[in-house]
């Protein structure tokens, strides 16, 4: 099994799979009398049809024992899924690029650095969250709709992946 390298979340290195969500290197312009400034479309919320209704919901995740073997990863080809964390606690992202199926060798890992939030990109292959605390709480925003907006993959036994501790 190939051990996936943990990477710092850059929008560069994100930019194939989705959207980073932060304020660090963002454009913004002031609102309210001057007195706050806003990070303007940051992400977008996709979805496939007039019919869909982009929500907001709250995640309230467990940490999943390290290192933890990759077995499967999913997908939302009906729209788009943004994590925002919301006690400020890194966390980690594992995916894979656009495809029928995901493809082993070229799944990545990011650490996000506690104030950044990511947006998977439509029909983008990744892991489900994964909080490096033994819980936390994430915003999310995500579709709302008719039709199956998951697409799950597992992996052959020879195709998973190690992720190692986060350090």
């Amino acid at each position: 099994m190939r051990t996936l390298m943990i990477e710092p979340l850059t929008k560069e290195a994100f930019a194939p799979f989705g959207d980073v969500i932060e304020t660090d290197g963002s454009d913004h312009f002031m609102i309210n009398n001057g007195s706050t400034m806003r990070f303007h479309r940051l992400a977008e919320v996709e979805t496939a049809t007039p019919d869909d209704k982009a929500i907001i919901s709250i995640f309230r995740a467990d940490a999943q024992d390290m290192p933890l073997t990759v077995s499967m990863l999913e997908r939302h080809p009906l729209g788009s899924q943004a994590f925002i964390p919301l006690l400020g606690n890194p966390f980690l992202i594992v995916v894979a690029p656009l495809g029928d199926v995901p493809v082993s060798g070229l799944v990545r890992a990011f650490v996000t650095n506690g104030r950044q939030g990511i947006n998977y990109h439509r029909g983008v292959w990744h892991h489900p969250v994964l909080t490096i605390e033994k819980r936390d709480d994430f915003l999310v925003v995500d579709r709302s709709g008719t039709g199956n907006n998951c697409d799950e993959h597992f992996f052959k036994e020879d195709e998973r992946l190690i992720l190692a501790p986060h350090q």
